[in-house]
């Protein structure tokens, strides 16, 4: 993907660090950016990241929120 592209989902992110965490916003805006540097699936990456930051339990807590606010 593009640098610019890169560049957007950044900055996207950085905005995105001031709404609620479990919000899911956080989430989509980091697999955004992953996505944006290459990797072959974002949304696995992201996940394992917030595993490693919040913890599993945080996480899935994050991500039961995530599913009943659909």
């Amino acid at each position: 993907m593009a640098k610019k592209e890169l560049k957007a989902a950044k900055a996207a992110y950085k905005r995105s660090k001031k709404k609620p965490l479990g919000e899911g916003s956080r989430f989509k805006a980091m697999t955004r950016v992953v996505k944006a540097g290459g990797a072959k699936d974002p949304e696995a990456v992201v996940a394992m990241i917030g595993r490693r930051k919040y913890g599993a339990k945080k996480m899935a807590q994050m991500a039961a929120a995530g599913r009943k606010k659909k």
